[in-house]
């Protein structure tokens, strides 16, 4: 199995309201981890973990309308220190890519919500998709839509069908505006439909 090198944050974004916030800082109190909190001069705070090994990741928060948001890029080498913010990411629904590096290929895990929406695997030049989310709800409600449309199309031609058959048995000119109106009416909806 390919060691991963590192794992890379690349725009990741977290959105904490004020009692989340404590639960993060709870959730990052550990054996192996040490927090520093720096707190500047609007609110704002600065979450530093640092690892025994030394590294350490820094979680930006700036206090915008009642929540801290945290936009974080930032790389990692160490296994424990990697997992902890990958849980912290899941665990406060973060959005944004994160490549996991190994040495012959990137994996790039794209996350919506704290939940993986895409996984793309680069080796050199080639990119191949792994895994992307589909709403199949939404798909499912497309596919209805689309036979309604299917089904008003056929009524529509079928309807076209019969004035162009009454018209060619009318005999007077008040009949013929009517149908033609119709007609006209049929046609527009029909170009609409299509558009679909």
């Amino acid at each position: 199995m390919a060691q991963r090198l590192a794992t890379e944050y690349v725009k990741a974004t977290l959105k904490l309201s004020e009692p989340q916030m404590h639960q993060f800082l709870r959730m990052t109190e550990d054996g192996r981890i040490h927090q520093r909190v720096k707190v500047m001069e609007n609110g704002c705070q600065e979450i530093v973990l640092v690892d025994v090994s030394g590294e350490e990741v820094h979680f930006p928060f700036d206090r915008r309308e009642g929540f801290y948001i945290c936009e974080l890029s930032c790389r990692l080498v160490n296994h424990y220190l990697t997992n902890v913010v990958r849980k912290l990411f899941m665990t406060f629904r973060g959005d944004g890519v994160v490549h996991r590096i190994y040495e012959e290929f990137t994996m790039t895990y794209v996350y919506t919500q704290g939940v993986v929406r895409k996984i793309v695997e680069q080796t050199g030049e080639n990119t191949r998709v792994i895994y992307e989310y589909k709403n199949t709800l939404l798909e499912l409600q497309r596919v209805f839509q689309a036979r309604d449309i299917e089904r008003e199309i056929n009524r529509l031609y079928a309807e076209v069908d019969s004035l162009l058959d009454t018209r060619m048995d009318a005999s007077t000119s008040d009949q013929l505006q009517q149908i033609d109106k119709k007609l006209a009416r049929h046609q527009k909806r029909l170009f609409e439909l299509e558009a679909y």
